[in-house]
């Protein structure tokens, strides 16, 4: 990388950090902070247990999708290893601006092992966090398929951004902007990246495993949200939050803030105003949320502690058989 591309890259993880401050403060403008504290009941600690529970579940079931892919790819890991690789990454995306900073790390450590083709490692990566994206889409569509009553919400979404909501409205948009300028790939990167995904994630043998390991780990996103509500003594119902949960975490797919703060809470807040719900209980869930999440991925600390790359590694990430064999 040159040195203009570098002094380029310096600025955006201060931009992002403070895209969420940004955001935040936006939210924090439109839902009065005593209406937010409001919204907050009687706290019941034992759904904590529960929510960080299914937060290990969620990232072993992860980590074995990601093991599945790159071992289609011809690039295999370990079990173990993709399991301490990934509380890495989450713990990584959580603290670094971005969300996707852990993801590159572990792509990038898994291409430095030896025997493991760089472009495989770089491809599994991005294959399983879309085989995710495309599972959080299809629960989005069969929401509002399932659910007459969801079908308003897409158009009550403009009503609910009112004029106290455009300025931090106004900077997601731009943000937006930046990010689709800055996300272009060359063209032969594009069909190295569609034939790897026809491989690993469209293949006939392989498409069944790959989609059902995804809506389990939606529906688990979606299980830890409503342990988040139940913990904080919120009044939403929880069928209703369940189907309004997955458009907050579609949102949360723009990589331009700290872990999804800010972008997460402002689209909580839009999507429950235009149900036809409290938008303060909207953003009290997302920000439970959020601290939720922060502390199941602790472990990832640990992990960051304990790795050694090298040979340690190589060895704990070559199975004798690749994960999609027979």
């Amino acid at each position: 990388m040159s040195g203009e591309a570098r002094r380029t890259r310096r600025p955006l993880p201060v931009l992002r950090a403070l895209a969420s401050l940004g955001l935040l403060a936006g939210v924090l403008w439109w839902i009065e902070p005593r209406a937010l504290i409001a919204a907050f009941g009687a706290p019941a600690p034992a759904w904590l247990a529960l929510a960080l529970a299914i937060g290990v579940l969620q990232t072993a079931l992860s980590a074995w999708r990601w093991q599945l892919t790159a071992g289609r790819l011809g690039a295999p890991l370990g079990f173990a290893h993709a399991l301490r690789e990934y509380y890495l990454a989450s713990f990584l995306n959580q603290i670094l601006p971005g969300g996707v900073m852990g993801d590159a790390a572990r792509a990038w450590r898994h291409a430095s092992l030896p025997g493991t083709a760089r472009d495989a490692a770089w491809q599994a990566v991005v294959i399983e966090r879309g085989a995710g994206q495309l599972a959080l889409l299809l629960v989005v569509v069969a929401s509002v398929l399932a659910a007459p009553a969801l079908q308003v919400v897409p158009g009550r979404l403009g009503d609910a951004v009112d004029l106290r909501g455009l300025p931090w409205m106004g900077v997601l948009a731009v943000l937006a902007l930046v990010a689709t300028a800055l996300a272009g790939r060359t063209r032969t990167a594009l069909r190295s990246l569609a034939s790897a995904t026809r491989q690993a994630l469209l293949g006939r043998a392989v498409l069944l495993r790959q989609l059902l390991a995804s809506l389990l780990i939606v529906a688990s996103y979606v299980a830890v949200w409503l342990c988040c509500m139940r913990m904080s003594g919120l009044a939403t119902p929880p069928a209703q939050a369940a189907a309004l949960v997955p458009w907050v975490l579609l949102a949360m797919a723009i990589p331009l803030s700290v872990a999804g703060w800010g972008i997460r809470e402002g689209a909580a807040a839009l999507v429950w105003q235009a149900a036809g719900l409290d938008a303060a209980e909207g953003v009290a869930a997302s920000v439970s949320y959020g601290v939720v999440v922060l502390l199941s991925t602790l472990p990832g600390a640990l992990a960051l502690r304990r790795h050694e790359p090298g040979a340690r590694s190589t060895a704990e990430a070559t199975p004798t058989c690749r994960a999609d064999g027979p």
